[in-house]
Order: structure tokens, then C-alpha cells, then sequence
């Protein structure tokens, strides 16, 4: 099982990758598969020993060979995050063989791309793709109705038609009320995806960890003046983190928080 479960984290690390690809060059415009990747800086293909993930980037002490210019750290991170979330989602979902579970753990092997593309790129660019993000809306609704046909149960696709069209309409709410002050449009777009993905009543979890996630960073990021209470800082990628939380230790928070109650 130790073999099985490095084998994926390895399979996540790949895709992440790839993933590293598309963020990139959905700024650029350049397209993903007909290009061979490169270095940044100095334009130089990079040869296969130069793109095993975590591995090259640590071999070459985060450098690239030919010009010595610093790598950006995100390309380790995401080739990282992606095998642990890789790895995360087959130990709570991918180990179960019935059906069922089978199928929900491809979705978020598959859903989970989509959200590092967009965390990062939010992040990076204060920006949320379009290119990334409507594909991923379109996706999470057809795979809720796709759940509905083989489990025969409505109330799983109805809530979570709720959930994105009721945290998308609040997001607009703010956007209008505030002039995009408080969130920009993209993250309209991303409470919809949020929704799509966790439902009722889990997407309250999320929201609540997301709002407050967001706050203690904030208030850290102002303490050490990094920002200040004027600063725009990119809220996208704390729903992203809400989400990923919820979708792994979101009923151990619920059932902790209604015990309180």
C-alpha cells in the first residue's frame, strides 16, 4: 500500500507539472501542446532530466542550467500540492473500490486541476481565468447530474443547484452593492463552482472557512505590513482553500460545530 500511495503522490506530482504549463501560458496565450517547455528567461528547451518534478527543481538548486536565473518557487509548490491533494483524495475517497466511490474520487482527482489552476492564477495575476473556470462550472454540473441519473437521487443535484446559484448571487450582491470593491466578478463564478462541488449544507462550511481563513491572513499580512486596510488582496484563492478543507474534514467540522450547539 506505502508503494500504491507513492505511486499516486508521484502521478499527482506529473500532473502538477502540467499544471505549472497551463498557468503559465494561459498569461501568454502560448499554446500547451504544441511547445516544448522552456526557460523563461533565456528561451532554452529543457531536456527530460530538466523536468522530472521536485527533483530537477532540487538538483538544479532552483536554477536553470543554462543561465543561472532563479526558478520561481511556485513550480516546486504546485508539483508538491498537487501530489499531496492527489494522495489526500485517494486515502479519504479513492480506497473504497464500490462504485460510488470510484467515481466521486476521478471527480476530484479531475475538479482539484481545475482549482490549482485557478488558486494560483488568482493568486499571481489577481485574476480569475475565464479560460479555466466556466470549463470547470460546466464540468461539476454535468458530473452532479451524471451522480443523479446513476444513484437516482434528486436531492443531491438540487443541492447543489442551491448551493452555486444561492453563493453566486450573494457574491454578485457584494460585487454590485460595493462596485467590486469587497470581490471582484470572478469570484462569483468561483462560489457557483464552490457550490457545485459541496452542496448543501456543506457549502456553508466553506464559506465560513474561507471568510475566516481570509481574515486571519489579512490581519497577518497587515501586522507585518505587508499590506495595508486599503490593500486588494485576491480573495479567490481563500474560497479555494474552504473548499479543499470542506471536501476532506468538512463533516468532522459540521458534526464538532452542531455538538456545540
Amino acid at each position: 500500500m506505502f508503494l500504491f500511495h507513492l505511486l499516486i503522490f508521484i502521478l499527482g506530482t506529473i500532473i502538477g507539472s502540467f499544471l505549472n504549463v497551463v498557468i503559465f501560458r494561459l498569461k501568454t496565450n502560448e499554446t500547451i501542446l504544441k511547445n516544448r517547455s522552456h526557460c523563461n528567461y533565456c528561451q532554452k528547451k529543457l531536456n527530460w532530466y530538466e523536468l522530472i518534478p521536485l527533483i530537477s527543481f532540487i538538483i538544479q538548486l532552483g536554477k536553470c542550467r543554462k543561465c543561472k536565473k532563479k526558478i520561481s518557487w511556485q513550480y516546486a509548490l504546485v508539483e508538491l500540492s498537487t501530489g499531496l491533494i492527489f494522495l489526500l483524495i485517494f486515502i479519504f475517497f479513492g480506497q473504497n473500490w464500490q462504485f460510488p466511490y470510484t467515481v466521486y474520487a476521478y471527480f476530484l482527482f479531475l475538479i482539484s486541476c481545475f482549482l490549482i489552476i485557478i488558486f494560483v492564477y488568482d493568486l499571481k495575476h489577481y485574476l480569475v481565468a475565464d479560460k479555466i473556470i466556466y470549463p470547470a462550472i460546466i464540468f461539476a454540473f454535468l458530473f452532479n447530474i451524471f451522480v443523479w441519473f446513476i444513484t437516482n437521487n434528486f436531492y443531491i443535484f438540487i443541492s447543489s443547484i442551491i448551493a452555486g446559484f444561492s453563493v453566486g448571487g450573494f457574491f454578485l450582491i457584494l460585487v454590485l452593492i460595493s462596485k467590486e470593491k469587497w470581490m471582484g466578478k470572478g469570484d462569483i463564478l468561483i462560489g457557483v463552482l464552490m457550490g457545485l462541488i459541496l452542496g448543501m449544507p456543506m457549502i456553508i462550511v466553506g464559506l465560513v472557512l474561507a471568510f475566516l481563513i481570509g481574515a486571519i491572513v489579512s490581519l497577518i499580512l497587515v501586522a507585518f505590513k505587508k499590506k495595508n486596510m486599503k490593500s486588494e488582496i485576491p480573495f479567490g484563492p481563500f474560497l479555494i482553500l474552504g473548499t479543499a478543507i470542506s471536501i476532506f474534514w468538512g463533516n468532522v467540522l459540521l458534526n464538532w460545530y452542531l455538538k456545540l450547539l
